[in-house]
């Protein structure tokens, strides 16, 4: 049964915290893959492995692990599984006023008040960056309350700092602005995550959610910044790249797999979206992994 919204995910820190931190070394103590939100902030060191990030509207595919920072009720979808391949996932939680409601307006402050703002349509960092804080995230499991405190704004200050990062929905996207308004879009998120191996039409996607086909489209291109088409395109051909990178399936079945029914169209979509075409792709992959 298709759930209505991404579920609310309450996070309390522990007496005496006022941010959490947790590290998962086995990805089966990781509760959260299924499509969720909350009004924390959250910072993801995702440790090796490749996979896929679902954050807003936006999909993408990672290899050698994430470093991801995801504002405040931004839904998303969890990073590892048991294909991911990593090591460890840690993530930390803070609420934007969490040490008070007016720390971060000060001057020194400044850059990251405007990371807290970026992160509003989530931003993955790669790079030095991501190799460096993710060290430094990964070290924090060995300090004192207080240390892990320093730690955390030592590590905003450089995320904010740093020029090796990627925004990952356009600006003006937010789904934390019309919550109410957005249980729609949650339940056409969730409907293509479970079924874009199969053929979505636009008929259907406008009656789930009490809509004329033109009013659907409409909305969803204001909310998403693109049409339905091109995100379940987009859907389909994230999972083509994992299934090109993981799975040693040719390369007709991957398209198939991935919910194409046409092979020289998956073709020209895969070279459009990856700038390769499937069997470069994986040739270039092979070479970056070796």
């Amino acid at each position: 049964m298709l759930k209505q919204k991404p579920a609310f995910e309450a996070i309390a820190p522990d007496f005496g915290h006022s941010f959490t931190y947790q590290r998962f070394k086995d990805y089966k103590d990781y509760k959260y893959n299924a499509w969720h939100y909350h009004p924390e902030i959250e910072l993801v060191f995702v440790n090796g492995g490749t996979g896929k990030r679902q954050i807003g509207s936006h999909v993408s595919y990672y290899t050698d692990g994430d470093l991801i920072l995801i504002g405040s009720n931004l839904p998303h979808c969890g990073f590892t599984d048991k294909l991911t391949g990593n090591k460890s996932e840690t993530v930390v939680h803070m609420k934007q006023d969490f040490l008070g409601n007016d720390f971060f307006d000060i001057p020194e402050m400044k850059k990251i008040q405007s990371l807290f703002e970026t992160a509003k349509g989530g931003i993955a960092f790669h790079g030095n960056t991501k190799r460096k804080i993710g060290d430094s995230i990964e070290t924090m499991e060995h300090q004192t309350d207080f240390q892990q405190l320093l730690s955390i704004l030592s590590i905003l200050n450089e995320l904010g700092n740093s020029l090796e990062f990627k925004l990952l929905n356009a600006e003006g996207f937010s789904m934390e602005a019309e919550v109410k308004d957005n249980d729609r879009i949650n339940v056409v998120f969730n409907y293509v995550k479970s079924n874009f191996t199969e053929e979505i039409s636009l008929e259907k996607m406008a009656d789930m959610v009490s809509m004329t086909v033109p009013s659907f489209c409409r909305y969803f291109k204001k909310i998403t910044n693109k049409t339905f088409t091109k995100f379940v395109n987009e859907y389909r051909l994230v999972h083509a790249s994992k299934l090109l990178a993981e799975k040693p399936m040719s390369i007709t079945e991957v398209c198939f797999e991935s919910g194409f029914n046409n092979f020289s169209h998956f073709n020209k979509s895969f070279k459009s979206f990856t700038g390769q075409n499937p069997s470069e792709y994986r040739k270039q992959l092979k070479i970056v992994l070796k």
